[in-house]
């Protein structure tokens, strides 16, 4: 929902000093014993507070708390009464944050810059998400230690108990917050607003090294439904943070997304949701008790407000006051984003910085640019990922480079010496949600930190497995459901399936393979079994020789793939040789100062196996054009077919 249509649901009244003011409905027709609550919200920040992309070294108007925060100041100014919170992820995500862990370091009594912007701006309370334990726990402390407000979550804990109840907790589980609500008639209320918070027990895996052995999760829903009693008890409302997106299948255990069924949970009165990077309310999403146009989930008000500050979500509710004290009555949600595309693809920013969140960061802002601007050595050819989900790639490839020549030296002397040793890598900066400028582009010439960092987003820890060619053809089985099934003889098919994260597209150099997009694929997108018996990895080989089943290989990827990140066959913690202390980013910045010029030309180790009069159709950025002919050169049928949505540009790829 964009700004401008939002602001038509809200009227003017008269205001105290004799002007005009916007206000919401809810607050316009409270009456005596009615209040109108506004919960304010963020999630996925990712240390966006600038609007900067350290990445591409320019300002931009798509990202930033500080754009956010505008809107934000705004929005508290039409309702009566309102409460500012956030769905974590706030503290990794971009070279600011990793300065500040690896570089700059925490001395007692620092703020960090993403938390100094939160605290310019007033946020009530936050929770965590699952990259907040992605630089350790202990450091994670000492950020949260510098908050003005609460950080909950109720399924961490240091020591679990029988019950979720007896759960000792990293946070507290919630928090009630002691509030003073206006009603229509102008009279003072007290209100206690319940805030509790989730994290998807996933961290046990994907931050296995920092929390192994020292910390346990607990179910999302299984933690709920012992704790949102206990809220109830103390709280007049209950504000659910699930840093949790929305999956509408039935309830499994360890659910990675269940605020679907979060909602269905008694006691729930409003949720905040994350961690899929999505919009809710918004066409990201329809199904069985999914309100668009209300924003309302199984009846629950809810808001899933983007990353990196791109919106702000809105939760609106009026509360009634009888002899049992306050109930939500009704309530709705809203998006407002900070930017808005325009027909000729450029961006419109819809709303200016907000100063304090600015001067609270500008002095780490401007180290973080001397930090990403360091030059670690040169590239003799283009690093781009336009065109990584459908040919091999540079930026894919000199990942898959550096890791093989990083394992190799530390395998020498090992058992493991002398197994074939391949590499795994996926491209993290392909477009999709984030947009069509969200591409690697890196000319010829110098590599600064800026481009490693922006060749790979997360700091993840290079680790090591050992599998078989059966799992070897099981995981590039699961990265070939990042395709559609193509029909032999049809035009012009979509190629790309768009519930597929690129970052689950592992290119495996070392062997070459061929994709056949005839046959179905084997996996679903979250990485369940679709058809087991599907096979579209076909001529699988290395140095020229079929894999054989039972024939071993040391892969070289990372902690978050190889401790059961994206369910891959082979990897799922058990398989681990070696947990490496570098992270993979540190390992390419090593290859290329050790290599002084880097040459990755893609060796065009997998491509698509030929289907008899089909095409197909995807987008990638436009300025994806210019790397064309040099992609044609690896054998692809590719040509421009026309502009595509939202801003990207349509290619027809012939098999």
């Amino acid at each position: 929902m964009s700004l401008q249509i939002t602001r038509r649901r809200l009227i003017l009244t008269s205001a105290a000093a004799g002007g005009l003011a916007l206000v919401h409905p809810f607050t316009a027709r409270a009456q005596a014993g009615q209040a109108h609550l506004r919960i304010l919200s963020t999630t996925d920040l990712h240390c966006h507070v600038q609007p900067y992309d350290y990445y591409a070294d320019r300002a931009v108007d798509t990202a930033g708390l500080a754009r956010t925060a505008s809107i934000l100041t705004e929005l508290r100014a039409e309702a009566a009464n309102s409460l500012t919170v956030d769905n974590g992820d706030y503290l990794q995500g971009n070279p600011m944050g990793d300065y500040i862990a690896y570089k700059k370091g925490m001395a007692s009594g620092d703020v960090h810059p993403i938390i100094a912007g939160m605290n310019a701006v007033g946020y009530d309370a936050g929770t965590l998400g699952n990259h907040e334990f992605n630089y350790g726990v202990e450091f994670l402390t000492n950020v949260n230690a510098g908050a003005g407000f609460p950080v909950v979550c109720a399924n961490v804990a240091t020591q679990l108990g029988t019950t979720p109840l007896d759960d000792t907790l990293l946070v507290q589980p919630f928090v009630v917050l002691d509030r003073m609500v206006t009603d229509g008639a102008g009279t003072a209320h007290p209100l206690k607003i319940g805030i509790i918070g989730f994290v998807p027990p996933q961290i046990m895996a994907w931050d296995r090294a920092h929390l192994e052995g020292s910390h346990h999760a607990r179910d999302i829903l299984e933690a709920a439904r012992a704790w949102i009693p206990e809220l109830r008890k103390q709280a007049d409302v209950i504000v659910v943070l699930s840093h949790s997106g929305i999956d509408t299948a039935d309830e499994t255990p360890w659910m990675e997304n269940a605020a679907w069924h979060l909602a269905g949970i008694e006691g729930v009165d409003a949720i905040v949701l994350g961690h899929q990077h999505k919009l809710w309310p918004a066409k990201d999403f329809d199904g069985a008790d999914l309100d668009a146009a209300t924003g309302r989930i199984k009846g629950v008000p809810a808001a899933m407000p983007g990353f990196w500050g791109s919106h702000l979500g809105v939760i609106d509710l009026m509360l009634e006051r009888d002899s049992d004290g306050w109930k939500v009555a009704s309530g709705e949600s809203a998006l407002h984003p900070i930017s808005q595309r325009q027909e000729d693809r450029s961006i419109k920013a819809l709303v200016a910085d907000y100063a304090p969140a600015i001067e609270a960061t500008a002095a780490v802002h401007g180290e973080t640019l001397e930090y990403v601007r360091a030059e670690v050595g040169q590239t003799d050819a283009a690093l781009h990922s336009y065109f990584a989900l459908v040919a091999d790639d540079p930026s894919v490839q000199i990942v898959n480079m550096a890791q093989s020549w990083y394992v190799a030296q530390l395998l020498k002397g090992t058992e493991h010496e002398g197994l074939p040793l391949v590499s795994a890598a996926a491209p993290f900066k392909a477009g999709g949600r984030g947009g069509p400028d969200y591409y690697t582009d890196v000319a010829p010439g110098p590599v600064a930190i800026k481009n490693v960092a922006d060749l790979y987003l997360y700091p993840n820890t290079l680790q090591v497995v050992r599998i078989t060619g059966e799992h070897l053809k099981g995981w590039l089985e699961r990265s070939a459901g990042a395709f559609n099934q193509i029909e032999p003889g049809k035009t012009d098919q979509p190629l790309l399936n768009p519930d597929f994260p690129s970052y689950n597209y592992d290119v495996i150099d070392g062997v070459t393979y061929r994709i056949d997009l005839s046959q179905p694929s084997r996996f679903l997108p979250n990485g369940d079994v679709n058809q087991p018996d599907a096979s579209r990895i076909v001529d699988l080989m290395y140095q020229g020789k079929p894999v054989a089943p039972e024939q071993e290989f040391i892969v070289a990827t990372n902690n978050y793939r190889a401790s059961g990140g994206g369910k891959f066959p082979g990897a799922d913690g058990s398989t681990v040789i070696l947990q490496a202390p570098d992270t993979n980013r540190d390992v390419i910045v090593r290859y290329i100062v050790e290599s002084g010029t880097i040459a990755p030309a893609a060796d065009a180790n997998w491509t698509f196996a030929p289907i008899e009069g089909a095409t197909a159709l995807f987008l990638t950025g436009p300025k994806g054009e210019a790397y064309l002919d040099e992609v044609r050169q690896r054998g692809l049928s590719i040509e421009l077919a026309g502009p595509g949505a939202d801003g990207f540009a349509s290619y027809r790829i012939t098999f």
